[in-house]
């Protein structure tokens, strides 16, 4: 017996995600292509939608 809910669903359409920035390893940061660090860019910051997990805060006292 198939499920009800399967008979509505369809497959994701992927889109290609295009980042601003690249991993500097030597660094160990992102950088921009002319060599700024991408935290200090506030219109990557609000395009990228970055975000700060609360979850470690929230199961150790100690976070």
């Amino acid at each position: 017996m198939r499920p009800f809910a399967l008979n509505y669903t369809r497959p994701v359409v992927q889109t290609p995600a295009v980042t601003p920035y690249a991993y500097d390893s030597t660094r160990q940061l992102n950088v921009l292509p002319d060599g700024r660090l991408a935290i200090l860019d506030r219109a990557v910051l609000v395009a990228m939608g970055a975000t700060v997990s609360t979850a470690g805060s929230k199961t150790h006292f100690d976070d």
